[in-house]
């Protein structure tokens, strides 16, 4: 007896189907170990055997190819997303990016989603929210920012086995229309035009750093004088500036009623800088001889600066500071960007097309790729995308391949000329 009982012993890892007194079928499949340590299995019901095999079937499939839910109670999207973007995310993305998923989790994802579980949620529930948020007025750029947060959040989720699929890898995002302000890169007069009212302000080499060179804002106002070589005439970027985050500091005994970044006894609770974090990023950049003469000038400047402000200057080794030191705002670089643009008489445009303008006139004049690359910062791996963005074919450049053209197929100019009295005198 006890050996019959041995035989029809199921083996380690067997699924149990029986039918239950309530005339169903019912099966516990085991799908591994609980956190401490207990066996755990799930329960399954069906009318019908074949049903019911079915399901075990596509449940062991699941627990063998490790995409099966893990056990404990299931997560909502609300849940999920707020966890991972506090937890998983900060920790190990820089503020920027957590600020973005953060914005996309809080007033996009939680409000739309959140209430699914995430197990259950499907692409067609993301692609609703696409939609309502373009119907609430939000733009396609928004959507595609909640669809990555998504994507990136749903991944995580799939890769610890809270979810099977990740429904946002399979959602379509709004498709990006064509931006109908393209990008069109200063001309070499706006350039100029804009140098002869940058020789009248503070800080005139930090618009040039931009327009000549294509350094982005954070690169810029995190320079400091350490990583600068005028004898050598180059300069060395190894950090960003951050824009800065404050918290209140006036207490909830007496609040100001003002917004933290406005409140009197504000705290700063993000770091000044942060160090780039791609290799390409981290570059030696070649400095052309007026910008050194600039850079002197400023230093000079700077240190007339110092002395005037005397006890009331804010020691810092930036490049670039406040009239009384510290390290310049973001967003004060960026108003100051806009009056630049009034006071020249230039159109208006935003500091990011001064990086285009700088790859465009790299193009211009025939610079290598590899050296493009250097200069700009762009990753080896998906430097020609960021060519395809960032160098623009202008006017100029395509009268000039039709002179060349012209030249290969048809002669020089005087040739035509020839040509054409030829004509006439027949």
């Amino acid at each position: 007896m006890a050996e019959e009982k041995k035989r029809t012993r199921r083996a380690n890892g067997e699924s149990a189907i029986y039918l239950g007194k309530d005339g169903r079928w019912h099966a516990r499949v085991p799908m591994g170990y609980k956190d401490d340590g207990m066996p755990y299995r799930r329960h399954l019901t069906r009318p019908t055997r074949k049903e019911l095999v079915d399901e075990v079937r596509r449940l062991e499939k699941q627990r063998d190819e490790g995409s099966a839910r893990q056990p404990g109670k299931p997560w909502t999207v609300a849940k999920w997303l707020e966890h991972w973007v506090q937890n998983i995310a900060k920790p190990v993305v820089s503020e920027n990016t957590y600020d973005g998923y953060e914005v996309a989790v809080r007033v996009h994802l939680v409000p739309g989603i959140g209430r699914h579980r995430i197990d259950r949620l499907e692409p067609e529930h993301l692609e609703s929210l696409y939609r309502r948020m373009q119907s609430a007025g939000s733009k396609a750029g928004t959507a595609h920012q909640a669809h990555r947060t998504a994507r990136t959040a749903l991944g995580e989720a799939v890769r610890r086995g809270h979810a099977a699929k990740n429904a946002a890898a399979l959602a379509k995002p709004p498709r990006m229309e064509e931006d109908e302000n393209e990008v069109e890169p200063y001309s070499v007069d706006e350039v100029q035009s804009l140098l002869l009212e940058v020789n009248k302000r503070r800080n005139s080499a930090r618009w040039m750093l931009a327009l000549a060179l294509g350094l982005r804002q954070g690169e810029t106002l995190g320079l400091r004088w350490s990583d600068v070589d005028l004898g050598n005439e180059y300069l060395k970027l190894r950090r960003n500036r951050l824009r800065p985050k404050y918290e209140h500091g006036c207490g909830e005994a007496a609040p100001c009623g003002r917004k933290a970044g406005y409140c009197p006894d504000r705290v700063q609770v993000r770091r000044e800088t942060k160090n780039t974090k791609s290799r390409a990023g981290r570059r030696a950049v070649p400095l052309p001889g007026p910008l050194v003469v600039m850079l002197r000038s400023h230093r000079e400047a700077q240190a007339r600066e110092r002395t005037a402000a005397g006890n009331l200057w804010t020691e810092s080794e930036y490049v670039f500071t406040k009239p009384l030191g510290g390290p310049l705002s973001p967003n004060t670089d960026y108003h100051d960007w806009k009056r630049l643009l009034e006071d020249a008489g230039v159109r208006d445009g935003r500091l990011h097309d001064a990086r285009h303008t700088a790859g465009t006139v790299l193009m211009l004049l025939g610079v290598p790729d590899r050296v493009i690359d250097q200069i700009m910062g762009w990753e080896p791996g998906g430097a020609a995308r960021m060519r395809a963005r960032y160098l623009h074919v202008t006017d100029p450049m395509l009268k000039e391949a039709a002179r060349k053209i012209s030249h290969a197929i048809w002669g020089p100019p005087e040739d035509l000329a020839v040509d054409k009295d030829q004509d006439n005198e027949g």
